[in-house]
């Protein structure tokens, strides 16, 4: 059911090249449909964002009716049971912690002639938060998302959720509350991207729009980007785990397990110089997989996007990670502290036996919203400073302007940019 791949194959690369190489990338009649939507949103506004609403999510919906009051959102938050409350409020918590320690404040200094340098941070005045609403419904992502756009200092957060046949979910409505979301509308696709994007009548335009969706919502985000901000295109889930063979084969099974119930494209491999420790993990999916719900999906995924591979040592693990730059990475070893320094390239590191991705999902505090498809090599997971843009302060002062000001007029003249040049020379001994 699941590939192995060893090091010492004299195909290995290849083969590790063609199980990273699964791509969600959109065909021409999604690019198609999504322009053509975002298009319409664009010149017809609410008529057409009502119409596309009713026809995917098969609702009768009214203009007036797709935005859900705060009234609704407690309702709901006070409808969940008291434990579902309870933890939603903890994870709150947990999520809102570790984002203040992201904080960034403005900063200056005076440099060795008076004159004053920095940055001025400021945070965005308006994002949209894209919540699935299909499928499954994902409170998590709602705590993910928008804790640390308020932590950042957002005035107006907008959160588009769409309801298919009129269908609310209470959890995610309730999390909305808990996060302090100031707007919420019943919206989904590309066409709630495209009202977030250039605004309606109902809807306001924010600066940035985060969250994930299906392709056609990824597709959306791609092309409004420049218009507003995006945080990423995120790819299906994976998870790599590298084990010394310590651990307990049905943990690492279980993980694998909880990456692969996403969907069939999700992709869970496991690491390790321990060709026993592989076996015994075999073993455990055969046996733990008939008891999951999501048996199906989990099965196909493993299939089409998971591995077992057989390596040398645990350097040589790490080698391969760096060359994944998995979404989310297991050291499920006994001192992962050892292995550490040598990982560039990770969007989250769990570090031991009982840091179970799920973990992170939920409640850990770091933000579940990570770089997919080996983006770890250039990106970050989402946090406070994706909600906070940085201006530079340049204060030059008349009595040190002349050195600064003439290196400019020499690199300016350099470049053949004359009106650059006497610019800065007009401050020479101006004073």
């Amino acid at each position: 059911m699941i590939k192995h791949l060893t090091t010492i194959a004299a195909d290995f690369d290849s083969s590790l090249q063609s199980l990273l190489s699964s791509s969600d990338e959109p065909n021409q009649s999604v690019l198609d449909t999504v322009s053509n939507i975002i298009a319409d949103v664009r010149a017809r506004g609410d008529i057409a964002l009502l119409e596309y609403t009713n026809r995917f999510d098969r609702r009768t919906a009214s203009i007036e009716s797709l935005e859900i009051s705060q009234q609704d959102l407690d309702a709901a938050l006070n409808r969940i049971p008291d434990a579902l409350r309870s933890s939603l409020e903890h994870a709150a918590s947990r999520v809102r912690e570790f984002h203040d320690k992201q904080k960034q404040t403005t900063w200056t200094y005076e440099d060795a002639v008076g004159n004053v340098l920095g940055q001025k941070v400021t945070p965005l005045d308006r994002v949209g938060v894209y919540v699935p609403g299909g499928k499954a419904a994902y409170p998590s992502s709602v705590l993910m998302n928008v804790i640390p756009a308020h932590v950042a200092g957002v005035e107006e957060i907008i959160m588009v959720v769409p309801t298919p046949d009129d269908e609310r979910n209470d959890l995610v409505l309730a999390a909305a509350a808990i996060a302090g979301v100031h707007r919420v509308f019943s919206i989904g696709g590309a066409q709630a991207v495209a009202a977030l994007a250039y605004g309606t009548e109902l809807v306001p335009k924010v600066d940035k729009i985060v969250g994930p969706g299906n392709i056609y919502v990824a597709t959306a985000k791609r092309q409004v980007f420049g218009v507003v901000g995006i945080d990423m295109i995120a790819g299906p889930s994976e998870v790599v785990i590298v084990s010394d063979g310590s651990g307990d084969p049905d943990w690492v099974a279980m993980d694998m397990f909880a990456q692969a119930e996403h969907d069939e494209q999700a992709s869970s491999i496991l690491i390790t110089p321990d060709a026993d420790f592989i076996i015994a993990v075999e073993k455990s999916i055969e046996k733990l997989l008939p008891e999951m719900e999501r048996a199906e999906i989990i099965t196909a995924s493993l299939s089409n996007n998971g591995a077992m591979i057989k390596v040398d040592d645990l350097k040589q693990a790490i080698e391969i990670v760096n060359i994944i730059a998995p979404e989310h990475l297991e050291l499920s070893v006994d001192d992962p502290d050892a292995l550490l320094d040598d990982i560039r390239h990770a969007g989250a590191i769990f570090m031991g036996h009982y840091s179970a991705e799920s973990l992170g999902d939920y409640c850990a505090g770091p933000n579940h919203v990570l770089p997919t498809a080996r983006t770890a090599r250039f990106s970050s997971p989402l946090g406070v400073y994706d909600f906070q843009k940085q201006s530079s302060i340049i204060k030059c002062i008349s009595s040190s302007v002349n050195t600064i000001a003439e290196t400019a007029s020499q690199l300016a003249r350099g470049e053949g940019l004359t009106a650059h040049a006497r610019s800065a020379e007009y401050r020479i001994n101006s004073k």
